[in-house]
Formats: structure tokens, sequence, C-alpha cells
């Protein structure tokens, strides 16, 4: 019907001799030639690249900025106690750095960080960021004084860009300024006989790391390393962001490297990187310098972050973890740690998000559900052979694990073919259908969502099925078998007899077949005066143990008597018994089309017993 339509449309628009002309772009606003605007970032040649061989195998030092980095950017910061709630979801979810404010620049984030420090694990080191100017920075130890674990962060844009355009400084007034800043926070914090029951750590980046020669990176790095005197047990910390993302992953991942096999004395240092999400590569950007020599990764959870956002620890996190290695974090609730990020932040994650998205482990499409429910089959007969490994199409991560149902996995609507709706019986009625009752019960669902416009919810779709087939005669039962005997008459042949009640009046039944089905099927075929015939029959066992129950399927065929046309009807049966299941799924049939008018009532036989 949907390709004659199209012929025919094809054929109208042809008589009508209509010639559309192609597109020209017009180019109102965009060049068509950028490069006579943009320059192009090149890869770093050096003999030394190794980091397209490797592998990502342990686990990076994870900095949550969320409570920095990401708070700065909401148009409605968070308040003291939502930091706070965040701060404890973060400590809960397993990050050991958490950069938590700028407290040089308000009081607020100044008592916020007083309150990490007292409330922070042994082993939770506190950052704070602050820029290389003296007042400011003994503003920050002040606040820091009395931690554990505390990190100084510091920050100095290198670009030329920057450099020249925003500060109109020099390199060498860069370098000086950047040690400068370094000296004074080792004499404030390490090199102070006050402070030393805190372990502190510094953290120096040059800032816009992304467009900076990488050789004056490695310069002025070199100048901060000497003046803090770090020591292999007790690093510094060189964060390399790409403030601005200026170029593609593998330029990101050049930098890096060129960096971490540069810069001298590299078991004193910590390469950390810190990935905006300009270009939309944030994650990508990350896993290459993580592959390029990184330690130590800062981000946000879910990417919050100034701009575009920052890099999204969760995607980072289970992308990891998909390829069988511990992130050494924790989201098997990831759905609880949605609900704390959006009531803090005030900004809902996408439903499309990696991973935390409502619908990223929900397939609408029919063939995504057909194949992801014949995954969930073929796994578990391996899961039974021992094999763990997870290998399901179109989910890389196991729900599960991140605390989803499997009931959200497959989600129904007008799009959706046999294997959604089948899943959804499945899962929640543990029905496990024949495909061609698959196929009929999907056009149902689609009927039905078409009509209403709108995906259907589980219960829904189980209401459906449930009247359309009448399972267990719960919606149609005017038909009801009373009691029956079988006795067999032959090697092959057995008869029926038995007593039926039809609102309110009782009949008497008689039949033969060669089997208890067939003799049930001859005998209400004789009393209702239309040939019923089985067309299909299916039946499996429901449930485990003690509770096993058989569920059977059983469609019928018969003669309309409106227009002599032969049609079928399913019916579903549920017994402890299986002759009784099969029973039960035949006058599910049967009360189905007599509901539908098909049947008529049978004139009162003699041997009625009569009404009650």
């Amino acid at each position: 019907m949907i390709r004659e339509t199209a012929v025919r449309l094809a054929q109208n628009v042809s008589r009508a001799g209509r010639n559309i002309p192609p597109v020209k772009l017009a180019y109102k606003n965009m060049l068509k030639d950028p490069s006579i605007k943009y320059k192009k970032f090149q890869p770093i040649s050096f003999p030394q690249r190794q980091w397209p061989n490797r592998v990502i195998e342990k686990a990076p030092r994870w900095l949550s900025t969320d409570l920095r980095d990401g708070n700065q950017s909401l148009p409605d910061p968070m308040s003291v106690e939502q930091k706070k709630e965040y701060f404890h979801k973060l400590v809960e979810v397993g990050f050991k750095e958490i950069e938590v404010s700028f407290p040089s620049a308000s009081q607020t984030d100044f008592d916020f960080t007083r309150y990490a420090v007292e409330n922070a694990p042994d082993d939770v080191n506190i950052q704070c960021l602050v820029q290389s100017r003296e007042h400011l920075i003994r503003r920050t130890v002040e606040a820091l004084t009395g931690a554990k674990r505390a990190t100084v962060h510091s920050y100095l844009a290198t670009s030329d860009l920057f450099r020249d355009v925003v500060f109109k400084m020099s390199r060498e007034d860069a370098i000086k300024m950047a040690v400068e800043s370094t000296k004074l926070v080792k004499s404030l914090t390490k090199d102070d006989p006050n402070q030393q029951a805190t372990h502190w750590t510094y953290q120096f980046s040059p800032e816009t790391f992304s467009d900076t020669p990488a050789e004056f990176a490695v310069e002025i790095c070199e100048a901060v390393k000497a003046a803090w005197e770090p020591t292999v047990e007790s690093p510094i910390i060189f964060n390399l962001p790409a403030t601005v993302e200026v170029s593609t992953p593998n330029v990101y991942a050049d930098q890096v490297e060129y960096f971490s096999t540069h810069i001298s004395e590299r078991e004193k240092v910590s390469v950390s990187v810190h990935c905006h999400n300009d270009r939309g590569c944030g994650v990508a950007a990350s896993e290459l310098a993580m592959l390029a020599g990184a330690d130590r990764v800062e981000g946000c959870i879910f990417g919050n972050g100034e701009r575009t956002g920052n890099v999204d620890l969760v995607s980072l996190a289970l992308n990891m973890y998909t390829q069988g290695v511990s992130p050494n974090l924790d989201f098997s609730e990831l759905t609880n740690l949605i609900e704390v990020v959006e009531r803090c932040n005030k900004i809902p994650v996408s439903s499309r998000a990696p991973y935390g998205g409502e619908l990223v482990v929900c397939a609408f499409s029919g063939s995504h559900q057909d194949a992801i429910k014949k995954g969930f089959a073929a796994q578990e007969k391996r899961r039974a052979l021992g094999d763990t490994i997870w290998s399901v199409p179109y989910l890389p991560l196991d729900p599960k694990d991140i605390g989803r149902d499997y009931a959200a996995v497959i989600r129904v609507n007008s799009q959706s073919g046999k294997g959604g709706a089948a899943w959804i019986i499945l899962r929640s009625l543990g029905l496990d259908l024949p495909r061609n009752l698959q196929i009929l019960f999907s056009r149902e669902v689609q009927t039905t969502a078409d009509s209403l416009g709108r995906e259907l919810q589980s219960t829904e779709i189980c209401d459906l099925f449930k009247k359309k087939y009448n399972l267990n005669n719960e919606h149609f039962n005017n038909i009801r078998l009373l009691d029956y005997d079988i006795l067999k008459s032959g090697a092959d042949s057995r008869n029926l007899e038995g007593q039926v009640e039809i609102k309110g009046q009782f009949y008497d039944i008689h039949g033969s077949g060669n089997g208890p089905i067939s003799s049930l099927i001859d005998s209400l075929s004789n009393l209702l005066n239309v040939r019923l015939t089985v067309e299909s029959y299916a039946e499996h066992s429901l449930g485990s143990g003690s509770s096993t129950q058989a569920a059977t399927y059983v469609s019928l065929s018969y003669r309309r008597e409106s227009d002599n046309e032969v049609t079928r009807q399913w019916g579903v049966g549920i017994s402890g018994d299986v002759g009784e299941a099969s029973f039960r799924a035949i006058m599910s049939s049967v009360n189905s089309i007599f509901e539908a008018g098909e049947i008529t009532l049978p004139e009162k036989a003699d041997s009625a017993v009569g009404s009650q």
C-alpha cells in the first residue's frame, strides 16, 4: 500500500512537469572559504610519538571541579547547602581530589572551603584555585589551613594570544610571575613550620595550553618545578588545560606527549589534563591525552562547566569500565547521582547524555528491539555455560551495573516492531510469545500508540495484551467449561463428554478427536455451529521450582458468519497443569470470538440442564 501510494505520487509529480532546481547555498553569514579567517592546527612532528599504539589500562587520578569550574558556570550558582550535598556525593562515589572553590573570590567560597577542610575524609585532597597575586594566594592558603591534604592551584595564561592581547606580557615576564607565585606558595605552605600537619601539593596550569607553543609550555613549567622542588613521593602537578578546544584530539595528544617526554624529572611530575568541550571532543581529547602520558584528569559530572562545558567524567569513567578497566569510581546508583546534580545545578541532564541520559538504554526502533531481545536470550544461554562476558547488541554496558532496570531498556511507540512489545510482555508477565503472535500483537500496539500519539507505558501494553487475547479468560468469560471427562475409544481416538455454561444457560457437550485438545475443539464446534480449527499451538514453562506453571498459546481459525471469510483468534491460558492451561487457552480464544459477535448462542437442546 505504501509503495503504491509513493508510485502514484511520483506519477502525479511527473505529469505536472515540475522541475525543482538544486539548492544553491547562500552563505549569508558563513564564509564559503573559512581558511581565509581561521588557522588550522597541525600535529606536532616528533619521533618519540607513542600514543597511537597504546591502550588505556588503568584509571587516572580523578579531580572533580564541579564545585569550582562547574559552579562558576551556573546562571544560578549553588547555595552553600547545595554545595555541601554535592561535596558529600562526590566523596561517596569515590573522588579523592576535589577542587572546591576560589576562596579569594568571595566570603561564601572561603566559608565553604573551611567546611570542606573540616569535613573531608583523611584521604580526600581539597584543592583551591588562585590567581598569581600575593594577597589572593595568602587568602587561599588561609582557607586551606588545617586540611589533612591540600592543593594550591595557580595558573597563568601562556598562549601568545592571551599574553600579547589580554595581559601585554612577554614570555620572560610570564615566567618571572609564575616563579614568584610558586615561591610564595611554597613559603606559606610546605616550608612554613606551622603548616606541617598538612600534606601540601602544588598545581600549576599554563592556561590555554592547547594554544601555547609546546616548547614554551615546557620552559615555564621547568622554571616553576625548580622553584617548588618536588619529590618522587610528593610530585608537582602540571595541569595542561584545553582552556579553549582549538584542535582535533590527536593534536592535543601530541601536545601532551611532547610535554610529558620533554619535561625533566618526569618521575617528580604528575601530568594532569583539563579539557573543555568547545569542539565537542572533550572526552576523546582526554582519552587520547591519557594515552599520551596524562596521569590525572579534571572535569565535571556530566560535563558541566564554563561555556561549552568541561569533560564529562561519567562518560570517561564508564568508557573505561566497558573496556574492562576499573575507573575506581562507583556509579552503581547513577540515577541518584543525576538527581543530586540536577537539583544542585538546576540544569537537566540531557535524555541522550552518554550513560546517564534517561533514553540512552532505551530502544524504540523495531530492529533495535528485536536485536536486544535476541541478545538477552543468547546472553542467558552463555551465562548458563559459565561465560560472564557481557555482549548484547546496542548495549555496551549492562544497565544493571548503573542501577537501571531492564524494564526501561525497550520502550514502545508507533515506530516499534514486534520485538518491543514482546519484550515488555516477557519482562512483565513472563510470557514468551510465539513469533506469529508477536507480529499480530505489535500491530495492535502500533495502532494504539499511533492513535494516542505517544509512547505506551508497560502497564498499558500488558493491559492491551490481556484484553486482546483474553488472558486466562479474565476479560471475557461468557462461555465457561464447567466439567468434562475424556474417554479412550481406540488407540488414537478420544471422546469428550462435558458441560458448559453460556450466560446462565447450561449445555452438555460431546466431541471426539485424537487427543484432549481436538476433542474439546470438536465438542465446542458441534455446540456452537462453527467449525473451529487449531492453526497454531505453543507452550512453555513459566517460573521455576515448585511455583512453575505452564503458559499455552492457541490460535483458532473459523469462518465469520458476516462475510464467510476465514479468520483467526489467539487465546492464552496459564495453569499449574499443562492440560488445564491448554483448555484455558482454547476457552480464551472461543470467548473472544463470542465477544466479537462471531458466534450465535445455540438453541436450547433437549440435553440442556436448564437455568440455575
